[in-house]
């Protein structure tokens, strides 16, 4: 039923909540006024009557009138911008611009004719005032100074146009796309880890490849369970220690032979377990790496090391320190902070601070857990690119977080209450998805000037020369599901993608990097043209690269602006794919609405679809060709696309079989845990990479 009540209409419409939206199937479907008010609930709105609706309309349209200045104002390189300033009626108000570079710019008033409003009993006028059209890019700071006041809000100039890296030149490149802790390697710890990541960029590099795209590294539990997706972090402003070699810490080489010993046994638990062999486990790989990383830590720095350390300490700044302080509690306490004791569960709580100097040597390692995990991941980006590598390493940021995680713990109130993150159904994914991540409510956003936002990107980019911007739709809007309706029962809320866009360009821009977009799935109009314009990549995929009437696009019709590949992590190594086996798998979790034999059949036409496409523009010839030539043909083709970033998945460079995940599952398939496999699925190692056949064909025709 769609909604009839006009407060609860206007409240959704200020908090950009569709109220309706264009189905899988092209459908306008009404979104349900239940959902609605669950979703105003999650913004921290009680409209759960009309009365109550009518109270919250009246208090947001007041707020903004009870605040000298809006927290954030984002604009363009060469955008004259205007700030609306609140004061009592009748004061008079001077605003200027405080640049990032400690100098300043006047701006002048303009013409407003909103009346004088009654706010809390007091009369309350609106000024507006111009801001120049030639500010530089960079963070800034708005100030509005009366005769007894000062206020400050923060004003940001990002780049009209991101575009392509200087570095990158003008040719297309192209890179590996891998989950990095699946490849591993004969001295790895039963997960692939940042040592493995440095000599597969240094191969790849030898391969002609630019760029290594990888999963998203962040932080993950540092106590069992840990999630296995990449993509469920617990924090996306810091790195999964995981990942660590503890070989190849420098203090490492002061260990006593005991020591050694238990080194060289940990290893050999965490590589030669029962399950490595077929299955990743992050836990049983960090239950053997703590306890040396722990021997490594308390052995103590060298001068210079402690140094550098230190730097890597103010640079990162107090949100280091709050994350150290939620690794310790979770050691005592357990990765669930919704379950500790209540005086532990805020931050600024003075328990917490006295916790933290009782445990001062434990937070002090979790503190040097995240400098030695970023000194290995800036090796491995430096690995790739002294062999030649154009970007080095493209890093992955992931959509959301763990609700019970380190962000959502040192952020309170950022993140939704009872809302999931996911995705309405779709033609791959037909009872929708939610992915149990509560998404950061935009209000908040607005109202810490995008902060977290900032923190994220610039993280990502600390040592890398590109970023993916995992469902880059939800900058633009996210479908939030509210607990207990299931993602079928969700509605989109709208963000402010001018802003976001523009942070993520300013820090790219400075960062000197590359920004990829992924925007597959279902997109509403503009978004890509608004990218485009922005000078943001998207993400193109064969399988999805059709014309209105469902024929492949012929390789001249693709995008310029993207990123293109045959496959990506969430759908099956093209070999899977040709066979039809994903329909079988989809099938079997109870995933499809339609029968199973009408998606075999769309299976078997799409392939002949796509192998006549080959055959159309000369990238497959001879008749019968096997499933490893098919996959060949297709990234010829992609050769000859206008698409600036061209990508090969390492799985169907070595022929793997097995997928690495099942989007709308969890357990019931090992997302997230499937070694990197030859043909016949069994797992490979990296070793094992380096001579693959298959690589080595279509590395020669990506070089062209």
């Amino acid at each position: 039923m769609s909604l009839s009540d006009p407060a609860l209409i206007a409240l959704a419409d200020h908090f950009g909540i569709a109220r309706s939206f264009q189905d899988w199937k092209g459908r306008q479907t009404s979104v349900s006024e239940e959902t609605v008010r669950a979703v105003l609930a999650g913004l921290g709105v009680d409209a759960a009557t009309h009365e109550l609706a009518e109270q919250a309309l009246t208090e947001v349209h007041d707020r903004p009138w009870r605040r000298t200045l809006t927290p954030c104002t984002v604009l363009q390189e060469g955008q004259e911008g205007r700030i609306d300033v609140h004061l009592p009626a009748g004061e008079s108000v001077a605003v200027h611009i405080e640049l990032e570079d400690g100098s300043g710019r006047d701006c002048w008033q303009v013409d407003n004719w909103n009346p004088d409003r009654e706010v809390d009993g007091h009369w309350v006028g609106e000024a507006t005032f111009a801001v120049p059209g030639d500010l530089p890019l960079g963070y800034h700071t708005v100030v509005a100074v009366t005769a007894d006041h000062r206020s400050t809000a923060s004003l940001i100039v990002a780049p009209g146009w991101l575009g392509l890296p200087a570095r990158m030149g003008s040719t297309a490149s192209w890179g590996y796309a891998t989950q990095i802790y699946s490849v591993r390697s004969h001295h790895s710890w039963g997960v692939g880890d940042f040592t493995d990541l440095a000599d597969l960029a240094t191969w790849s590099a030898t391969q002609g490849a630019d760029y290594l795209l990888i999963n998203p590294v962040h932080a993950a539990e540092v106590v069992p369970p840990m999630a296995p997706s990449p993509y469920l972090p617990s924090s996306r402003l810091f790195i999964n220690p995981v990942y660590i070699r503890p070989e190849m810490i420098p203090e490492y080489h002061d260990l006593d032979d005991d020591a050694r010993d238990l080194v060289a046994r940990s290893r050999r638990i965490a590589a030669d377990g029962p399950e490595q062999a077929d299955r990743i486990d992050r836990d049983v790989s960090w239950g053997a790496k703590k306890p040396v990383l722990e021997q490594i830590h308390a052995l103590g720095l060298g001068a210079a090391r402690q140094m550098a350390f230190d730097a890597f300490r103010r640079i990162r700044g107090f949100r280091l320190h709050d994350y150290a302080i939620w690794c310790a509690l979770s050691d005592e306490h357990g990765s669930d902070w919704k379950q500790w004791p209540e005086a532990l569960q805020h931050p600024q709580d003075q328990a917490v601070a006295e916790f933290a100097a009782r445990h001062a040597e434990r937070v002090d390692f979790y503190e040097w857990l995240q400098w030695t995990a970023d000194q290995q991941l800036s090796d491995a980006d430096r690995a790739g690119r002294d062999a030649g590598m154009r970007l080095g390493l493209i890093c992955d940021l992931a959509v959301g977080v763990n609700g019970h995680g380190a962000d959502t713990w040192m952020m309170p109130g950022l993140y939704a209450e009872g809302i999931g993150v996911g995705a309405p159904p779709d033609q791959f994914n037909q009872a929708g998805q939610d992915w149990g991540q509560p998404p950061m409510r935009p209000d908040v956003l607005a109202e810490m000037a995008y902060r977290p936002f900032r923190e994220m990107v610039s993280t990502a980019l600390r040592h890398a020369g590109g970023v993916r911007i995992d469902h880059i739709l939800g900058l633009f809007r996210l479908w939030w599901v509210p607990q207990g309706l299931g993602p079928r029962n969700g509605t989109y809320i709208r963000y402010d993608y001018q802003a976001m866009v523009g942070i993520l360009a300013l820090e790219a821009h400075r960062a000197g990097a590359l920004v990829v977009g992924e925007d597959l799935g279902t997109v509403e109009p503009g978004v890509r043209d608004y990218l485009r314009d922005r000078g943001v990549l998207g993400t193109s995929v064969v399988w999805f690269e059709m014309d209105d009437a469902g024929h492949p696009l012929p390789p001249w019709a693709w995008r310029e602006y993207a990123l293109s590949s045959v496959t990506t992590h969430d759908l099956p190594p093209t070999v899977s794919y040709l066979s039809g086996a994903h329909v079988d798998a989809r099938n079997d979790l109870g995933m499809l609405t339609e029968p199973v034999e009408a998606e075999r059949a769309h299976a078997a036409a799409e392939r002949q679809s796509w192998v006549q496409a080959l055959r159309d523009c000369g990238a497959l010839t001879g008749q019968n060709p096997s499933d490893e030539q098919i996959v060949v043909a297709m990234h010829r083709m992609l050769r000859q696309t206008p698409s600036r970033v061209l990508n090969a998945s390492l799985t169907d460079a070595v022929g793997d079989r097995r997928t690495q995940n099942m989007p709308g599952t969890t357990d019931e398939y090992p997302n997230w845990r499937v070694p990197l496999s030859g043909p016949d699925g069994h797992p490979i190692w990296l070793e094992d990479v380096y001579s693959s056949p298959l690589a080595a064909e279509i590395a020669e025709v990506l070089n062209g």
